[in-house]
C-alpha cells in the first residue's frame, strides 16, 4: 500500500487516459498494481493495453497486500505518499473493464494507478 510519509517524492510518470482535467475531490475510491521492478511493471501495462481487466492484472502483477484487485479503498486527501497521492487525484473514475489508469515511481516501486469512484 502506499500509506502517507513514507517516503519523499520521487518522479511520477504520464498519466494515462485522462486528457481532460477532472473535478476535484476530496476522497477517492482507488486502486493500484505495485511492482519492484520496472520490466514486470511494463509487462502488466501490456496486459492492461492489450484489453485485461485491471483487477486480474493486479491479481498476477502486484506486490502488496492489495493484490486481490489492487483496491485500496476509500482514501482522502493526505491519506497517501504525495507522489502517488499527486497522480492518483488527478485520474477521472472508470471501471476495471475499461481503467483510465496513470503510473507514479515511489520509493516501494512502480505504480500503476486508476480511481474507481470520486467524492
Amino acid at each position: 500500500m502506499a500509506p502517507k510519509g513514507k517516503a519523499k517524492a520521487k518522479e511520477a510518470t504520464s498519466e494515462k487516459g485522462s486528457s481532460s482535467k477532472v473535478k476535484g475531490a476530496q476522497s477517492i475510491n482507488v486502486r493500484h498494481i505495485l511492482c519492484e521492478k520496472h520490466s514486470k511493471k511494463e509487462e502488466a501495462l501490456a496486459k492492461l493495453v492489450a484489453g485485461t481487466k485491471f483487477d486480474e492484472v493486479a491479481r498476477e502483477f502486484s506486490e502488496d497486500k492489495a493484490r486481490a484487485g489492487g483496491a485500496l479503498g476509500w482514501k482522502t486527501r493526505g491519506d497517501l505518499m504525495p507522489e502517488f497521492e499527486a497522480i492518483a487525484f488527478e485520474l477521472e473514475a472508470s471501471t476495471t473493464s475499461n481503467p483510465k489508469y496513470g503510473e507514479v515511481k515511489s520509493s516501494e516501486g512502480y505504480h500503476i494507478v486508476m480511481v474507481e469512484g470520486r467524492k
